[in-house]
């Protein structure tokens, strides 16, 4: 394992936000959803993720998740992406990283 400086750590920019709306994102070439979620005073960004094993929609709408909202925007087929949903991959899929309580959206994590 490779070391990093706190000052390496200290450029990305990991976040919370509430998810808004998802939807089915049926032109990606493995099964995946379109988020948008709401970032608090870093606004709402948009981001695509394959995470259809294991969540709905519904399921999704209204959780709090963790983004790292600083990388730059990726070009997925017709769709833009502007930044990371965390999640941890298991055999059943990947589980999305969300917050146990209600953090204001924007919040850094420390």
């Amino acid at each position: 394992m490779e070391h990093i400086a706190w000052s390496d750590f200290e450029k990305v920019l990991i976040v919370a936000g509430t998810v808004k709306r998802v939807e089915p994102f049926p032109e990606a070439r493995k099964p995946a959803y379109k988020f948008w979620v709401d970032f608090g005073p870093y606004g709402e960004k948009k981001t695509s993720a394959q995470v259809t094993n294991l969540y709905s929609p519904e399921d999704l709408v209204g959780r709090q998740i963790v983004g790292i909202i600083n990388f730059p925007p990726k070009q997925i087929g017709p769709f833009v992406s502007e930044f990371l949903l965390t999640g941890f991959p298991t055999d059943d899929g990947v589980v999305v990283t969300a917050i146990e309580r209600p953090v204001p959206d924007g919040t850094r994590l420390a």
